[in-house]
């Protein structure tokens, strides 16, 4: 599924996507990650998160996530995140998202 833009994605933090449920973009670098948006603490959205060193804060009550294996760095979360697969094409990045995931905006 086509996400978004590569330049929509600021580097060290999350582009929320709006699909059902809702998975987050990020940028490392030149690496691009994509998980599920929702932190498994507590309903809040990981985009708006601290992200460093592969891992994703989230900024409601500092739960870390692993933004390669989605696995919990740091409580009080402890279930992980799903991740998903990307890739760049063009000036496109798409994600490996399961069927049942629903793009709101076309894609």
């Amino acid at each position: 599924m086509r996400l978004c833009r590569v330049s929509e994605v600021p580097d060290d933090e999350g582009h929320r996507i709006d699909t059902v449920p809702p998975v987050s973009a990020f940028r490392q670098g030149t690496e691009f990650f994509c998980i599920d948006d929702t932190c498994t603490h507590q309903d809040y959205s990981l985009a708006g998160g601290w992200a460093e060193d592969g891992v994703v804060e989230c900024a409601l009550h500092c739960a870390k996530f692993s933004l390669r294996t989605g696995a919990v760095i740091a409580p009080p979360a402890t279930a992980p995140v799903r991740v998903h697969r990307v890739a760049v094409v063009g000036e496109y990045l798409y994600a490996a998202l399961p069927e049942d995931y629903l793009k709101r905006n076309g894609g």
